[in-house]
């Protein structure tokens, strides 16, 4: 059953400090943030599995509670096969091969639908909004482009490119599929892990682009990317059904004026899933990120596999998996108030996906390359991103089980079904670590008629909704996008295109889904107005668009001027994606 937690209506004081959160970019902490998080975790022996590597290469340090993390090289050892000294998923608790595994996902791939398809999230579109996906073996046959809603669509490079490579590692997780035999009924046959499958293979994926090769945007993009994925949702059989949002923003306000609480609420109401990690800012956050605050989405914390389970992966039969069977909450994940806390937690420490190559987390954290491993195509992650799209897997896998499930039911069925997290907070991990093999079970159970079953799933959310008065610039908290080369910052009730924001027209607009028209958003052009071909919308330039009195058109927006940006209330190493 879904717990009702009381509305948002004030945040606390440690919610208006100096930033923590807006739109982040997951990069290394800096030697002092290490520091600090090495006191608060106690002894090495008692930290959380994995870390980021030294400098030297052989030991690693608990994560920083202040950002999430690339690469692990304790675990890169682990995973070695001790006769050839290549990457061996089945020996990794933090591989696809393991974490589908010890969620259950698996399980439920060998299971059918009402069509007698296998249950692998096949006829469900996800959509991912965030740096956009890159077509790499694996994602290239499976993949969405829609419209690139960057500062980049703006520049002379190829539109919907993922310059910054988290889009891509989301993506993979989702829902990666690499070739591999499957049954008749659509079941992967694959069980040396070393073909990547993500949560739900047979999902098909939707990317928008909305941030550029160093990580940033505004939030007015991500509502306006919302509001095209809602009014787009059917467009060529897509049928979305899931939007997956690994990031956010510490607004000043309560989700209740929120514009981008609303935006999320209009996706949630028209039948679409929405999966919001919660913040990567520790016990001492002080709240959830914005959407992950808003009470109807699911906000996902991050577990971490348990390292006492080691000496069992070192064994001569693998057995990772198991090391998930007594996770604990990442030290890392942002910790809700009594009134809000996460829905409930997946794998997030050390995942590994897929790398965008040549992309800024590449090029700038080669620690995250997976060592070892043959294929130089994989990519080593930590933070609530990475629990956010365990569970928009598990949420598509739902969705192709009963495709009549409500957005509040999967959200039961997912949270009625999570297990305990040993000595977890519940602001931290909600209903516990995510089973997703129980999870469809009961929504078959329910559709085969179990009144117990459905009672389980019935519960509706009676929240108060969001008007979208507030404020944008208090819904962007404290970060604001900055002109490279002036310092001029976007500030103040004006989207990214430099245009007025209005809530009022904003609901006007929204209650007839007519944000969008063709490729003009609330009246002024942002990108192309029709479908180029059935996997790719038609891209268009900003030129001549004004924000704040900078003309971009006047800027040189390559990758490496645009990669010269800074938020402007802090250092570029405090500033993350979650």
């Amino acid at each position: 059953m879904i717990v009702q937690c009381l509305p948002v209506t004030s945040l606390p004081d440690r919610r208006r400090r100096a930033l923590r959160r807006a739109v982040r970019t997951p990069v290394a902490a800096s030697a002092t943030a290490l520091a600090v998080a090495v006191a608060l975790a106690g002894p090495a022996a008692a930290a959380p599995l994995g870390g980021q590597p030294s400098g030297s290469g052989g030991s690693s340090r608990p994560a920083a509670a202040t950002g999430s993390l690339w690469g692990d090289s304790e675990l890169d050892q682990i995973s070695l096969d001790p006769s050839r000294r290549q990457y061996d998923p089945t020996r990794d608790p933090s591989s696809l091969y393991s974490i589908t595994t010890a969620v259950g996902a698996r399980g439920v791939w060998s299971q059918r639908d009402a069509r007698g398809a296998a249950i692998t999230g096949r006829g469900v579109t996800v959509a991912v909004l965030d740096s956009g996906v890159a077509p790499v073996q694996g994602l290239s046959g499976k993949l969405v482009q829609g419209p690139d809603l960057s500062l980049e669509s703006n520049s002379s490079q190829a539109l919907s490119k993922d310059t910054f490579g988290h889009g891509t590692h989301m993506a993979s997780i989702i829902g990666a599929a690499d070739a591999v035999p499957t049954t008749a009924a659509g079941t992967p046959l694959s069980s040396d892990g070393k073909a990547q499958l993500g949560v739900a293979p047979g999902a098909q994926l939707l990317a928008l682009k909305l941030a550029n090769t160093d990580g940033s945007t505004d939030v007015s993009q991500v509502i306006a990317g919302i509001d095209w994925v809602v009014e787009h949702r059917d467009d060529n059989g897509m049928n979305v059904r899931v939007i997956n949002i690994s990031y956010g923003t510490d607004s000043q306000q309560s989700y209740r004026s929120d514009p981008l609480a609303a935006a999320v609420e209009r996706a949630w109401q028209r039948g679409i899933v929405v999966v919001a990690s919660a913040g990567n800012d520790g016990p001492d956050s002080g709240g959830l990120n914005d959407p992950a605050y808003d009470p109807y989405v699911i906000a996902v914390g991050s577990t971490s596999p348990d390292r006492s389970a080691l000496g069992q992966v070192l064994a001569t039969t693998p057995l990772a998996p198991l090391a998930w069977k007594s996770s604990s909450t990442s030290e890392y994940t942002s910790r809700g108030t009594a009134e809000r806390g996460a829905d409930l937690a997946a794998p997030g420490r050390s995942v590994v996906g897929l790398l965008a190559e040549g992309s800024t987390i590449d090029r700038d954290h080669p620690e995250g390359r997976v060592s070892g491993d043959p294929s130089g195509r994989l990519l080593r992650g930590s933070g609530t991103s990475q629990a956010a799209a365990v569970v928009s897997g598990a949420a598509a896998l739902l969705l192709q089980a009963d495709p009549t499930l409500t957005p509040d039911a999967v959200k039961a069925a997912l949270t009625s079904t999570a297990q305990p997290v040993r000595g977890a907070d519940r602001r931290d991990v909600g209903a516990g670590q995510l089973d997703v093999a129980k999870a469809v079970g009961v929504v078959q159970r329910a559709k085969a008629g179990s009144w117990p079953a459905r009672a389980q799933i019935s519960q509706r959310q009676s929240f108060p909704t969001s008007t979208a008065l507030g404020s944008l610039e208090s819904s962007r908290g404290t970060s604001h996008l900055a002109d490279p080369e002036t310092g001029q910052e976007l500030r103040g009730e004006v989207d990214v295109q430099g245009r007025t924001w209005d809530g009022a027209a904003w609901n006007r607009a929204a209650a007839e889904d007519a944000t969008w028209v063709g490729g003009s958003y609330l009246g002024v052009v942002w990108t192309g107005d029709s479908w180029s071909s059935a996997t790719a919308w038609k891209g268009v330039r900003w030129s001549g668009v004004r924000w704040s009195g900078v003309r971009w058109s006047d800027t040189s927006w390559d990758g490496v001027r645009w990669s010269g940006v800074r938020w402007s209330s802090s250092r570029y190493d405090g500033v993350r994606w979650s």
